[in-house]
């Protein structure tokens, strides 16, 4: 199942999609500014079955600021496409990105690493049957 991943943020969405075994993870870019109707074309581009979308919680798993931005996005995009669109903790996401980008010198936008890093996250966990956040 080809996964559509995103990293929701106020000035741009990262994002990354899987091959169509949802094996692996891969960032892609960004969609600059935030827009729904920019990110259901991408999924309909892209051929996505599924939707993910990181939720930014803290960490001691409580909602963030950005948190409610972020799943109005999410509810808001869902009713935009015709394919499922879940939610997942995206702690640690960008660190993650960030180590990333100064190991392997990529030129690809930390946002997209950090949606890549998710997406990762997310296949891993459904292989082994655990739900959404």
């Amino acid at each position: 199942m080809r996964v559509l991943a995103l990293d929701y943020g106020t000035a741009r969405v990262g994002c990354a999609i899987s091959d169509p075994t949802g094996t692996l993870a891969t960032p892609i870019a960004a969609i600059e500014p935030p827009e729904v109707a920019a990110v259901a074309r991408l999924a309909d581009e892209r051929e996505a079955e599924q939707i993910v979308v990181g939720v930014p919680v803290s960490l001691s798993g409580q909602d963030s600021g950005q948190t409610e931005l972020t799943r109005t996005f999410a509810a808001d995009l869902a009713e935009a496409v015709r394919i499922p669109v879940k939610t997942w903790d995206e702690r640690f996401t960008t660190r993650m990105a960030a180590q990333t980008r100064r190991d392997t010198g990529s030129g690809a936008a930390e946002d997209s690493i950090a949606a890549a890093h998710l997406l990762e996250s997310y296949l891993q966990a459904s292989a082994g049957g655990v739900g959404e956040q």
